[in-house]
């Protein structure tokens, strides 16, 4: 049981009733609450003392905060993150609202991009908020690759194809990658290039490592039979040769810095395997809130996501809608939802 079901099983019916009025009042005015305003909505009738006892206890739990002494609570990151996993409710998308984003689709335009930047457009009039659209991307023969670090968990990559068009693309780096290690990923890729698409750069970088792995096979393979060294396999399955002291004695000496040269190499060549393997995952609608997106937190906002599948159920792109924390995600997420099912649908028919 994860954290958040474990403090949501052990609430109370009041204390979940109190919390979920707190944040549905925040949802929609912005503002705090105080324990009068909830014993005149709650269902049964509890005096304002039992209610600020409640309010208290939420607020030991880390769901609610109090912005100013006696100005009532509101929730926090934490607290929010526990109402929409746990208590949300979503209703039926309107009619109008419906028709609004199918009439977005309805262009005559053979551009896929200009049907999706009017699909962006109708999803920030619909919601007041900031839409986020993420094209289908590409399987198309590549100029040039650029890796970007915007921070230490979240990089960019710049892919410029043969025809000039160019797609940004975010992710998160392999642990302990650094910009300088970017920097050279992207230069052994370019030397690469020569009009491959990423899933033949893929295919070459695959075949390179098991060169590598090959030649070190190999090469230690003698030192391993003479009992000069062993193979050791760490718990994160990385292999290490381990060479014994005496094998520098007896003029191996070469063969094992050759060995530590193809090891570096090898190394190397799996980051930036790594680098070409990073993909969008997962399914149906993400949400985001503060500080848990990187991209927004300085600007306390949310993100509500959704991918869009190919006809083959692959993910290809994302729609989404960027707003203020107190987001009404009882109504934004049917939205959401239902424009990444037209859009994948859309993609799908065109291609």
């Amino acid at each position: 049981m994860s954290e958040q079901s474990r403090i949501l099983s052990d609430m109370t019916t009041r204390s979940r009733e109190v919390f979920r009025r707190v944040v549905e009042s925040y949802l929609e005015t912005g503002g705090p609450v105080g324990s009068r305003t909830l014993t005149r909505a709650m269902d049964e009738k509890v005096s304002a003392a039992t209610i600020r006892n409640v309010m208290q206890d939420l607020e030991y739990l880390g769901l609610l905060d109090s912005p100013h002494v006696s100005a009532g609570r509101v929730p926090t990151e934490l607290g929010l993150r526990l109402f929409v996993d746990g208590l949300l409710e979503t209703g039926d998308l309107p009619d109008d609202e419906r028709h609004a984003i199918e009439s977005s689709m309805s262009s005559n335009s053979q551009d896929v991009s200009d049907v999706l930047d009017q699909v962006g457009q109708a999803l920030s009039g619909l919601t007041h908020g900031a839409s986020l659209v993420l094209t289908p991307k590409r399987e198309a023969p590549i100029k040039h690759i650029e890796f970007v670090s915007l921070s230490p968990d979240r990089a960019l990559v710049v892919l410029v194809f043969a025809d000039g068009s160019v797609e940004n693309r975010l992710f998160t780096p392999p642990v302990g990658q650094t910009p300088s290690s970017m920097r050279e990923a992207a230069n052994f890729l370019n030397a690469l290039m020569q009009g491959r698409t990423l899933s033949d750069l893929r295919t070459v970088m695959n075949r390179e490592i098991a060169a590598r792995r090959q030649e070190i096979d190999k090469l230690a393979q003698d030192l391993i039979d003479s009992g000069l060294a062993a193979w050791q396999t760490d718990a994160d399955n990385t292999d290490r040769l381990i060479v014994r002291g005496r094998a520098n004695l007896l003029g191996e000496a070469g063969d094992i810095e050759r060995i530590r040269t193809l090891f570096d190499d090898l190394e190397r060549k799996r980051d930036i395997a790594k680098f070409l393997e990073l993909t969008d995952e997962g399914d149906g609608v993400r949400i985001f809130i503060g500080s848990e997106n990187k991209l927004f937190s300085l600007s306390g906002s949310s993100l509500v996501v959704s991918p869009y599948m190919n006809a083959d159920r692959r993910i290809i792109g994302a729609v989404g809608v960027i707003g203020p924390t107190r987001l009404n995600y009882g109504r934004i997420v049917p939205i959401v939802d239902y424009t990444a099912q037209l859009v994948g649908r859309m993609v799908s028919d065109r291609n």
